[in-house]
């Protein structure tokens, strides 16, 4: 028997949500609670302390990001930040373009959005959005961040793929001034 259980509540006695066995390298299934069927990144990284932001590919094929608003995403009027949002609408268009991106290493070129509405704690504001255009080293891509049917965001990005050696400069020692 399985029960809908709407993310940010458990039923009461549900065992605690366990992300350990479906695991690989970027992303873990959840399994049970919440957000049984989605998944999560696996990394200690700004997107993953923002969130925790989940996708998951819907049967047409699509994949969809989604996450909860809590006190701590909201700002000083007690609406979802700007910042979060716009955090979570960067993390939606690596996930809108995962087929795209297995070779190797990505960055956001370009991130434009125009916030529309608000959302507010306990809501769960869901990412659809596509590729529009998929080049040698360069994606288009796009989408809409929703509460329910409500629109809270429009936004588009581009994003460039790295070549692997060259992809991440190494850090600079600040013992060595500048140059």
């Amino acid at each position: 028997m399985t029960t809908d259980v709407s993310p940010g509540a458990l039923p009461p006695g549900a065992p605690p949500q366990s992300d350990a066995p479906k695991s690989n390298a970027r992303s873990v299934l959840i399994e049970t609670g919440e957000w049984a069927g989605w998944r999560r990144p696996d990394r200690d990284t700004f997107d993953t302390r923002s969130g925790p932001f989940y996708h998951r590919r819907d049967p047409d094929g699509a994949v969809r990001c989604a996450f909860q608003i809590e006190k701590r995403h909201l700002n000083g009027i007690d609406v979802a930040h700007g910042g979060c949002l716009v955090t979570f609408a960067d993390h939606a268009i690596f996930m809108f373009a995962l087929d795209h991106l297995r070779g190797g290493p990505s960055v956001t070129v370009s991130l434009n959005s125009e916030f529309i509405g608000a959302a507010y704690v306990g809501e769960i504001v869901e990412a659809t959005g596509e590729v529009l255009k998929a080049g040698g080293s360069v994606l288009f891509v796009r989408g809409v961040l929703k509460v329910g049917e409500r629109v809270i965001l429009n936004y588009s990005g581009v994003i460039k793929k790295l070549k692997p050696k060259a992809a991440i400069p190494t850090p600079r020692d600040p013992d060595q001034g500048v140059d």
